[in-house]
């Protein structure tokens, strides 16, 4: 009899880890505590609109294809790829730049503030990509046995990429661009995944790498949840049972293995082997007693910035803002110092807008726009009181309208508010992390929580807070080599 994986949480990792072992024999079954399948990656749906909850596009679409092509199945829903990528609005300045994945029209964009523009990001992006492929399947697409396993595979990336552990993303960007625009535009794809670029390392540069010319970026038609519709289509197809509103309480275990979970109900689920697609740190300290987890060392840990979001339905067409686009301030460098660690909501604050219904006009009403707001803002653990969020959220608007010579505020059909308390409770985020643990140099790899578990033979994980890390193709390549490891030590049979 095929072996029974259970999988606690129904997150793209989660279902990615499903669709690979459903595929190759095992019998799957999911358990989810919220009341769709997605995590993160979510839909709201509300007085007609449709709104992308979480992610609304991502890079390396090619992860996308080898998960499908590992189960010999067609990808079951349409990639659509962005160029522009997306605009930034900075304010005080007099024009938005839109930011292309062409070089010779992104040196367009730039000519007037960053002289010989493309020579120098033809060079930038050369070192980052040598940086992206020569780590790639040395570090991030490989499993690691413990730290000295790490270390080794870390000897045998090339040395000349050593100072860039030790430089941050801004020094890089600094030491091949003058304009401070252009440095912070290139800065914003680590800003956005939660860190600030004056405390990541330079070998994240990579990432400018992948969006600009390596992959670019993708979204999908019909919106980002045709992801997790088209996966558990599949899922369906091979039996794979998803319960829904079950929330797993505790872990039940015995002579080294897990040998049930039990739900907030009082019921018990038994399996063969257990993954967990929840925070591999925090799942650690609250259902297994870790010591190294426990609340006051997880709270040590670097931790990603927590999301703030707005889900708008507005009457009528807006002219002046695309699909994807970042509006920022005028004081970056002061900005990402503070947010980290303000104890109250930022002031003037930076954010992006997702406007869907630009590329699926399905997704609003006629004449009309559906406008999903993202401002990262600190995490439970700096500021817990959320009761300031009506005052932010009239905050972004306003700012928001003004910058796209738009009534927005007067034309509100429909509007939803979650802060970091509803993230939290929704996706059991700790402290309402947006992206789980950050990716210092002291958390990634080996150093961050491992996808196999310590003491129990049978318990897996996978999703942002293991390796390889956080971002739709990074968990997709996660819940390969969860699987991996899964056929190894428990085969199907």
């Amino acid at each position: 009899m095929a072996k029974k994986a259970l999988i606690i949480g129904s997150g793209l990792g989660g279902l990615s880890t499903a669709l690979r072992l459903s595929y190759q024999g095992y019998n799957v079954e999911i358990l989810e505590q919220h009341h769709t399948p997605g995590g993160r990656l979510n839909t709201l749906k509300k007085d007609d609109f449709t709104f992308d909850v979480g992610p609304s596009f991502f890079s390396m679409s090619y992860e996308f294809r080898e998960l499908f092509d590992s189960i010999g199945e067609p990808i079951p829903f349409e990639l659509n790829e962005l160029n522009p990528l997306y605009t930034v609005n900075i304010q005080g300045r007099d024009r938005v730049y839109h930011i292309y994945k062409d070089l010779d029209r992104l040196a367009k964009e730039f000519e007037s503030i960053e002289s010989d523009f493309e020579s120098k990001a033809r060079k930038y992006l050369k070192r980052a990509g040598e940086v992206f492929h020569d780590t790639e399947y040395r570090i991030i697409k490989k499993n690691f046995n413990g730290i000295l396993h790490y270390l080794l595979s870390m000897s045998t990336v090339p040395k000349k990429h050593l100072p860039k552990m030790f430089r941050s993303f801004w020094a890089e960007l600094e030491r091949n661009f003058e304009s401070e625009d252009v440095k912070i535009i290139f800065s914003l794809v680590a800003f956005f995944l939660g860190a600030t670029p004056f405390n990541t390392p330079s070998v994240y540069n990579l990432l400018n790498y992948t969006e600009l010319q390596h992959d670019g970026y993708w979204n999908v038609k019909g919106g980002m949840y045709k992801i997790v519709e088209g996966i558990s289509g599949l899922l369906e197809k091979k039996g794979v049972k998803i319960t829904l509103n079950t929330r797993v309480t505790t872990v039940n275990t015995q002579n080294g293995k897990v040998v049930s979970v039990t739900d907030a109900n009082g019921l018990s689920h038994t399996a063969d082997l257990f993954v967990v697609n929840a925070d591999a740190a925090a799942f650690r300290g609250q259902f297994l007693g870790r010591k190294k987890y426990a609340e006051p060392k997880l709270d040590k840990l670097e931790w990603t910035l927590a999301p703030f979001t707005i889900y708008l339905g507005v009457k009528g067409r807006i002219d002046g803002i695309a699909h994807h686009n970042y509006f920022l301030g005028n004081n970056f460098r002061q900005y990402a110092d503070t947010i980290f660690r303000s104890e109250v909501a930022p002031e003037k604050p930076y954010y992006y807008v997702n406007v869907a219904s630009k590329s699926n006009p399905e997704c609003a009403p006629p004449d009309c726009e559906n406008l999903f707001i993202l401002c990262p803002v600190p995490d439970m653990r700096v500021k817990p009181d959320w009761s300031d969020a009506g005052k932010l959220a009239d905050e972004i608007i306003q700012d928001l309208g003004e910058r796209v010579n738009y009534d927005i505020a007067g034309n509100i059909i429909s509007k939803t508010v979650y802060t970091p308390v509803e993230w939290a409770s929704m996706f059991s985020l700790y402290k309402g992390s947006g992206l789980g643990l950050a990716h210092g140099m002291k958390q990634i790899g080996a150093l961050r929580p491992a996808n196999k578990d310590e003491e129990m033979n049978n318990l897996y994980y996978v999703g942002a807070s293991t390796h390889p890390g956080t971002g739709l193709p990074i968990v997709v390549i996660g819940s390969k080599l969860v699987t991996e490891r899964i056929n190894n030590e428990h085969p199907v049979i």
